[in-house]
């Protein structure tokens, strides 16, 4: 097996927020995994579901409250790594809840140090590239089409550039309810896992 040149610390973080087994996005996040170890990555997972953390619940909280345990271990890991690949299925036409929830824990002002003069992030994750993998049920083509691939751009420009990552590709999985379309979008996100990618 031939190992590519550079190597590259990943995070795999799963965004469904049922943490039951036999979730296709857990498969895709298993299928990343093993691609990317069979690549010669160095990979870290996160799986939203089994963190324990609350909802933030007022702008003084997020601003001056200390990240709980798990969200402050997974800052480090942000910090780590130099690729994140953040799966998650389409929910009312955006992140679940506790997928947005998250982020909102990760991206706590004492870790993305926001300047008060300009409202800019100090970009704490400059550096890093990242790759947003969605399913959904309708065809993929129809969701970049009809509705213009809007929660990823949301997600791309509002959260991941803020912060420094870049650049961010994504992967849309469509038509999950398809045995074919499944098997084929775990190959191709397997593909991408060797390729780190």
């Amino acid at each position: 097996m031939n190992h590519p040149p550079d190597p590259r610390p990943i995070l795999v973080i799963n965004g469904h927020p049922d943490a039951a087994p036999g979730h296709y996005v857990g498969a895709l996040a298993d299928a990343y995994c093993a691609g990317a170890i069979q690549g010669g990555h160095r990979v870290e997972r996160v799986d939203i579901a089994t963190l324990d953390f609350a909802v933030l619940r007022s702008a003084h909280d997020w601003e001056f409250g200390a990240p709980p345990p798990a969200i402050a271990a997974v800052q480090e890991k942000l910090l780590r790594c130099r690729h994140v690949v953040l799966l998650y299925p389409l929910w009312l036409g955006d992140l679940p809840a506790l997928a947005k929830a998250f982020l909102e824990q990760v991206a706590r002002p004492s870790f993305v140090r926001v300047v008060p003069e300009t409202g800019q992030a100090t970009q704490p994750l400059h550096g890093r590239s990242a790759r947003l993998i969605v399913t959904m049920g309708m065809p993929a083509f129809f969701y970049r089409l009809f509705y213009r691939s809007h929660s990823l751009k949301s997600l791309e420009r509002n959260v991941l550039r803020f912060v420094g990552i870049r650049p961010v590709k994504s992967t849309v999985i469509g038509s999950i309810e398809d045995e074919a379309c499944r098997a084929a979008g775990l190959a191709k996100v397997r593909a991408l896992g060797v390729a780190a990618a």
